[in-house]
């Protein structure tokens, strides 16, 4: 029926409804309101006003129940066919605005397009829109739709449920499949926001228009676990048909899609490569989230009715007048009380504000109507058939919906309160026998560190050397003045030891890694590695390459004439080299600092079908520019390593007795040499075999050290407890040295040139040689006599009675006398010292005077070596 178009404003003015404690007897007041709906399902809107007409006339009936003042009030609806088309739609809403009755409020809206255009341009009208079915999210935007109220939750509505609900299983990790179009993107878009407000990572974010096999399979390379999708139901089952194929699905994989209208859609799958089995499969234990179109809770509302009841009348009516029920019934059933407690409100404040305003006509303006009409929904709560009722900035919080597809059915496991913020999940919701999927494989992060056993056994070994190396530096300073070790340089030999000592400990710091440290003392550590490895190995080499240094020296003075190295200048050399291992470490850890790098190795999935990966790690100090730094380290070492066995090739046939240890100090140039350039390839070639790579570096380390020291210090430590035992003096113990080891006692007896004892000793030695001397040119001239077949002299046997005793008869039993035999010992020793025979003895006696005169580290004066010096002069002693 008809109204006039400022009708309520009328009864206003004319003061009808000051008296009304009671609903009216008779009639009731007609407020006119414009419900704009499509009247078919054109366009796939479907007939939703015929669907939800049942439920406005209950609406209608229960508010006549009401008391007053809600009861003397009916909503009488002017029904505006949108036809879902954008002209149409537009058309019908200005020709209702144009000839029909005064509205202060639009119910309905469905097709978004439509809705758009008309919400836009609702507050030129001074008009209030309440849309019971339009979900769309861009409405959410309000500087855009100020006058536009929703009874259903919008689209992004979900999405703090679904972040909620992914939080509660501590999923961390999600990926998102959306479909191209407007709508989905700006979900897409909201749905990424709130992702990243609540610290979930996204994955991947895939799209697709038709076929979402690439996607899907982008989703599973990037291994995402947790599948947000953002699709209609038209084209689920090609996905669902993909990712059957692809293996996503079971206990390893979680579905989060949106709820849809159609039921048991899987059955009518269209043109898919899938039957209704395996799209079954592949869905089963998937979620939909979607709003709640009716409450679960048996609770009475503002009707007097639990939604229970109400669902009943509601399905009563949708059978009588032969029509398919609608998801939408219950937000509008809601909406016409939200529509009729709002004018009531307004009405009620009109009224008032007449009553005891100061004018005598009171009137409000259109602008200030639709303002009251707007803080009155704004303020509207109450609870529904559809829960809580009530409005956030014109959207409604309502419930959200939590439904699992088990075995077929889809199963209601829980519900999220967007009032509240509170997630209640059901003993219905279940998971495989394993429980809620993994967002993610497992990825098991193995260190590849050092075994404990390995490190242990060569810790140990390290530690006996550090020892044996320690009992060497106190053998060596407590016997420093001992002749035998004054000569092989003590202060030098300290410095192989304690550099040994530095190298040895390098293989302890090596070892250690995350697994035994924290993170900051392995950047520590890095730091301190380099420093002890580099200066060990350059006081070690360094001393052995110093003393070699000056044995080819000494070797090299062709000109005999008198060469002084000190010890002091060895060491200047030894710290020359130590100066520019300082430089180099010091500016390469200033400028290019070593920290603590994580080298990660590719992933490696479970041999046995698990959903587990084995990813290995290892841990390392590095710099930016370490290759560089490394480069000049071992150029430098290099160089100085190849000299040095280049020094020792040279001297190699030279001993100088009284540098006793020249000999093993070549050796272990040779050992330090090979075993570096073992060392140093190994750590290149294992640098991904931990393990290998420290056994390797760490046996270097230690047989170079081990044999360096042992080479230099063990024939002193013999020849000590040798001596400690035996008298130096007498003939019978010298002659058994000589015997044995002739250049040892030679050079054992020329140490220390300054004390009276050794110049004693050094006395009788030459003594000792001299007789020595004589015994062998005796018998040197008796094989030449045999040689020449000369009978050999009786008088020159007798001559060298008094020195030896002769054990050699002659081959006829007796002694030949020549011509002239009758010469006196005088004469005979005349003929011994012809030049002749002096030029045969002097080729025995020159190395003997040699090693026997040779200064312990001044040289060798040529005059020493003349053979008309006698041996008994003073020239000749040391």
């Amino acid at each position: 029926m008809g109204v006039p178009g400022d009708l309520w404003r009328v009864l206003v003015l004319w003061g009808i409804l000051e008296h009304w404690p009671l609903c009216l007897s008779q009639g009731r007041h007609i407020l006119p309101v414009l419900w704009i709906m499509p009247f078919t399902d054109d366009s796939g809107c479907g007939n939703i006003t015929e669907a939800t007409l049942p439920a406005v006339h209950l609406a209608q009936q229960h508010l006549r129940k009401q008391p007053a003042p809600l009861c003397n009030y009916e909503l009488e609806f002017h029904l505006v066919n949108s036809q879902c088309d954008n002209a149409k739609g537009l058309k019908a809403f200005f020709d209702a605005i144009c000839h029909g009755p005064k509205y202060f409020i639009i119910f309905g809206g469905v097709c978004p397009s439509v809705t758009s255009i008309i919400a836009e341009s609702l507050q030129s009208w001074n008009l209030v829109q309440l849309s019971f079915a339009v979900t769309a999210a861009a409405f959410q935007e309000k500087g855009k739709y100020p006058h536009f109220f929703r009874m259903v939750p919008s689209d992004n509505a979900v999405h703090p449920a679904v972040i909620t609900f992914v939080r509660h299983y501590n999923w961390n990790r999600v990926g998102i499949l959306t479909q191209d179009g407007q709508g989905f993107t700006e979900v897409q878009r909201d749905l990424m926001k709130g992702l990243l407000w609540a610290q979930i990572q996204i994955a991947a974010t895939q799209s697709f228009i038709y076929d979402p096999s690439a996607s899907l399979r982008m989703l599973k390379e990037k291994d995402v676990r947790i599948i947000i999708g953002l699709f209609k139901e038209s084209t689920a089952a090609r996905i669902f048909c993909c990712a059957y194929h692809l293996g996503m699905f079971s206990s390893r994989y979680q579905w989060i899609i949106p709820g849809w209208k159609q039921r048991d859609w899987w059955v009518q799958r269209g043109k898919v490569n899938c039957s209704s089995l395996s799209l079954l499969k592949a869905m089963e234990g998937s979620i939909s989230v979607d709003f709640e179109p009716l409450s679960s809770k048996q609770t009475r509302g503002i009707s007097g009715m639990t939604p229970q009841e109400y669902q009943r009348e509601y399905d009563m009516l949708c059978v009588g007048k032969g029509v398919n029920a609608s998801r939408f019934h219950g937000f509008a059933y809601d909406g016409i009380w939200v529509i009729t407690k709002a004018l009531v409100r307004v009405l009620e404040a009109v009224t008032h504000n007449d009553k005891y305003s100061k004018h005598r006509n009171y009137t409000v303006s259109d602008e200030e109507l639709s303002q009251m009409l707007i803080e009155a929904m704004s303020e509207t709560t109450f609870l529904g058939v559809t829960g809580h009722v009530m409005f956030r900035n014109g959207e409604r919080m309502g419930i959200i919906r939590f439904t699992q597809l088990q075995d077929g059915r889809e199963i209601q496991v829980g519900e999220y309160n967007t009032i509240e913020d509170r997630l209640e999940l059901s003993k219905n919701l279940w998971f495989t026998a394993t429980g809620p999927p993994r967002d993610r494989t497992l990825v098991l992060r193995q260190r590849r560190q050092i075994h404990i056993v390995p490190y242990s056994i060569l810790s140990a070994v390290t530690i006996l050397a550090l020892l044996m190396a320690s009992s060497f530096l106190i053998f060596n300073m407590k016997h420093r003045h001992h002749r035998v070790i004054k000569m092989s340089s003590p202060f030098i030999n300290n410095l192989i030891i304690l550099g040994g000592m530095l190298s040895c400990s390098f293989i302890i710091l090596l070892g250690l890694d995350g697994s035994f440290i924290s993170d900051g003392s392995f950047e520590t550590l890095c730091t301190i590695r380099p420093w002890s490895l580099t200066i060990g190995y350059t006081m070690a080499f360094g001393a052995m390459f110093a003393k070699t240094w000056r044995v080819h020296a000494i070797f090299k003075n062709v000109q005999l004439k008198k060469k002084v190295i000190k010890d002091l200048r060895l060491l200047v050399v030894v710290a020359g080299m130590l100066l520019i291992d300082v430089s180099i470490l010091t500016c390469w850890h200033i400028m290019d600092p070593l920290r603590r790098t994580v080298e990660e190795y590719k992933t490696e999935l479970d041999s046995n079908g698990n959903d587990v990966a084995l990813q290995t790690f290892v841990e390392r100090c590095e710099s930016a520019h370490m290759t560089t730094w490394l480069a000049i380290v071992c150029f430098y070492k290099g160089v100085l390593m190849v000299f040095g066995c280049f020094l020792s090739w040279e001297s190699q046939h030279v001993s100088i007795p009284v540098l006793n240890d020249s000999r093993y100090i070549r050796w272990s140039v040779y050992n330090v040499a090979i075993m570096s350039v073992i060392g140093a390839t190994a750590s290149f070639l294992t640098r991904e075999l931990p393990n290998v790579q420290f056994c390797v570096i760490a046996l270097a380390i230690i047989i170079s050290t081990t044999g360096t020291l042992c080479l230099v210090f063990m024939p002193k430590l013999i020849l000590l407890n040798a001596e400690s035992g035996t008298q130096f003096h007498g003939f019978p113990f010298c002659q058994r040295m000589m015997e044995e080891d002739p250049w040892r006692l030679s050079s054992t007896s020329s140490a220390e040139h300054t004390s009276t004892s050794v110049l004693e000793e050094i006395q009788n030695y030459n003594q000792l040689l001299r007789k020595r001397l004589l015994e062998l040119d005796s018998e040197l001239e008796e094989i030449n006599m045999q040689l020449d077949n000369i009978p050999v002299p009786c008088n020159l046997l007798e001559s060298s009675a008094e020195y030896v005793v002769i054990t050699h008869a002659d081959v006829s039993g007796k002694c030949s006398t020549l011509p002239g035999a009758t010469k006196t010992n005088e004469d005979h020793l005349r003929d011994i010292n012809s030049p002749e025979r002096i030029q045969r003895r002097l080729s025995v006696q020159l190395p003997i005077l040699h090693h026997a005169y040779l200064l312990s580290i001044g040289g060798v004066n040529a005059s020493l070596t003349s053979p008309s010096t006698p041996l008994g002069s003073p020239a000749a002693s040391p």
